[in-house]
């Protein structure tokens, strides 16, 4: 695998450390041979991207994330989905269903590296593009319905950022679902203390105490799910439940909005 330590992005190790440390252990919750492939390659100690909330945290929105996913498409069999800011993440192999037809996008930077580690599949075609702009958009087939994942992606925003992606998305898809990772106000304030992100140089963007303040700035959005990490974090260790109580309004979100 011809990648080196440089080529990822300090963002994108922390779930791929995370991914990889999980798929290794006995009873693994979540599975991705791929990202485990990718740090063993590199041949580095990433441990410093895997502390223990943010471990627990990754695992828990992988599986709401997916779960969620899963019962969109089958509603929605012949869905488009796209996981917008999609850097190694492979969710159409946890949710594909044999018919949706998937697209990972990223900045061209990011999709020139993926490549190296991925290849195009059978409904599952990586482009460039921009959560900024609607140029990739052009290149999307028309479809019954289309569902947008944005996951580690819009906490890096700024609020005018997150406004013009919402609205880039409602322009250019007649009617659809955004998936998005939200976080909140006291992580935008105190993000340099987060136990991964804080050995990045990578900063925290416009944070939420409600995805309510999303539809806001995009009216033709409703919310229809908003649910923290939280809930699924607490189901596996007497620290995750604790954590659910005390960082009950700071830990991150699954927020589903529909046009």
């Amino acid at each position: 695998m011809d990648l080196k330590f440089g080529d990822i992005q300090e963002t994108a190790l922390i779930p791929l450390a995370i991914k990889a440390s999980e798929t290794g252990r006995p009873n693994a919750r979540i599975k991705d041979e791929k990202a485990k492939e990718i740090i063993d390659s590199l041949g580095v100690d990433v441990s410093k991207f895997d502390p223990f909330l943010s471990h627990e945290g990754v695992v828990a929105r992988t599986i709401m994330f997916r779960e969620k996913l899963k019962k969109i498409f089958k509603k929605y069999p012949k869905a488009v989905g796209i996981n917008l800011g999609c850097g190694f993440d492979d969710k159409f192999s946890q949710v594909d269903n044999g018919t949706l037809t998937w697209f990972d996008v990223d900045l061209p930077d990011q999709i020139e590296v993926r490549r190296r580690v991925y290849e195009d599949r059978e409904r599952c075609t990586m482009l460039p593009g921009s959560a900024l702009d609607d140029e990739w958009t052009k290149q999307i087939p028309k479809a019954e319905m289309y569902v947008i994942t944005m996951e580690g992606v819009l906490e890096y925003f700024s609020k005018e950022q997150v406004e013009t992606c919402l609205h880039m998305l409602c322009d250019s898809f007649p009617h659809g679902f955004l998936l998005a990772e939200l976080h909140s106000p006291f992580l935008e304030k105190h993000g340099k203390h987060h136990d991964a992100v804080k050995n990045t140089n990578a900063t925290f963007g416009w944070g939420t105490k409600s995805g309510e303040e999303y539809t806001k700035l995009e009216p033709r959005m409703k919310m229809i799910y908003e649910e923290s990490y939280n809930k699924e974090m607490k189901k596996y260790s007497v620290r995750g439940k604790i954590f659910a109580v005390v960082g009950k309004n700071i830990n991150n979100r699954l927020a589903i909005f529909k046009w």
